[in-house]
C-alpha cells in the first residue's frame, strides 16, 4: 500500500495505491471513484477490502480522494462536478503511467453515476458497479431532506422548495455538516447514466438482504438499454448490508468475494 499525494488542478489529492503482488500476472489498473460525502467515509473500509483483494489477484488499484474531500485540497464547499471529472483523468494518466495499459473504473453509489461519465473520455476498458446511483436529480432530493429532517428537529426550517429556490439563487446550503455549492447541486441535478462504448465489459452489483433479490427496476431499465446498445453487462445481486450508510462501520463479505469472482471470469 502506498500513500502519497497526486498533482491536480486545484491542488493536491491524496491517494493510495494498492500495487498488484509480486509475482502475479498484470491483470490492468483500477481506479476506484468514491461515493458521496458521508457515504465515502463509511464505504472507506470496504473500498480497502477489495483494493487489497485484487491487487492479491493482480490489479493495481488506485484510491483517490476526489478534490475538497476527505485528506485531499479543498473544502467540500469548493467542490465541483468538473473538477472531480478532470481529478479522474489525472488520475488515470497516474495508473498508465505506473504501467497499467487496462484500466477500470469502479464506482460505488454516486461514484458509480461520475464512473459511467467518464469510461469513455478515460477509454477504460471495464466498469465496475456497486449499487450506482441513477438520478442525479432524485440522490440531491434525498441528500437535501436530511437538510429538512435537522431543520424540523430544530423546531423550524425550510421546505423542499425553499431549499431548491435557494440553490437556484447561488445560496450555499448546510446539509449533514457538508456545504453544498450551488453550482454543485446543479450539476447533480442534471446527473444521468451515460451508455458505455460498446467494447466495454460492465460488472454490476446491487447488495440485497434475501437471497431471492433481483436488481432494481430502475437499474434493469438501464441495463437494458445498455444491453441493446451492444454493451456486455453482467448484473449480480448479492447478500449484505447497506455498508456506505450504516450507522456503524460494516462490511459486505458476498460482495467482496461475488466482485472478485467475476472480474477474474470476464478477464479475458
Amino acid at each position: 500500500m502506498e500513500p502519497f499525494f497526486l498533482a491536480s488542478s486545484q491542488g493536491a489529492l491524496f491517494a493510495v495505491y494498492h500495487p498488484p503482488s509480486t509475482g502475479c500476472r498484470e491483470c490492468g489498473g483500477v481506479l476506484y471513484v468514491p461515493p458521496f460525502a458521508e457515504e465515502m467515509n463509511k464505504a472507506r473500509r470496504m473500498a480497502t477490502l477489495q483494493a487489497q483483494r485484487m491487487a492479491a489477484a493482480g490489479w493495481g488499484v488506485l484510491i483517490p480522494d476526489l478534490y475538497g474531500t476527505g485528506d485531499s485540497a479543498g473544502d467540500f464547499a469548493d467542490a465541483r462536478w468538473a473538477i472531480w471529472q478532470d481529478d479522474l483523468g489525472r488520475c488515470a494518466d497516474w495508473l498508465r503511467q505506473r504501467g497499467h495499459e487496462h484500466l477500470m473504473l469502479w464506482g460505488l453509489r454516486l461514484g458509480g453515476l461520475l464512473a459511467m461519465d467518464r469510461v469513455a473520455p478515460i477509454a477504460a476498458a471495464r466498469l465496475l458497479l456497486w449499487q450506482p446511483v441513477l438520478s442525479g436529480q432524485r440522490f440531491l432530493h434525498q441528500f437535501l431532506r436530511l437538510r429538512l429532517t435537522a431543520d424540523r428537529f430544530k423546531g423550524g426550517g425550510d421546505s423542499m422548495g425553499q431549499l431548491q429556490e435557494k440553490l437556484a439563487a447561488g445560496q450555499s446550503l448546510e446539509v449533514a455538516g457538508y456545504e453544498l455549492h450551488p453550482e454543485l447541486a446543479s450539476a447533480l441535478e442534471q446527473a444521468c447514466p451515460v451508455t458505455p462504448p460498446a467494447q466495454v465489459c460492465v460488472d454490476w452489483f446491487e447488495v440485497a438482504g434475501t437471497i431471492d433479490a433481483t436488481l432494481s427496476p430502475a437499474s434493469q431499465r438501464v441495463v437494458e438499454t445498455w444491453r441493446t446498445a451492444g454493451v456486455a453487462v453482467h448484473p449480480q445481486p448479492v447478500i449484505g448490508d447497506a455498508f456506505w450508510a450504516t450507522q456503524e462501520i460494516a462490511e459486505a463479505p458476498a460482495l467482496l468475494e461475488a466482485t472478485l469472482t467475476a472480474l477474474l471470469d470476464h478477464t479475458p
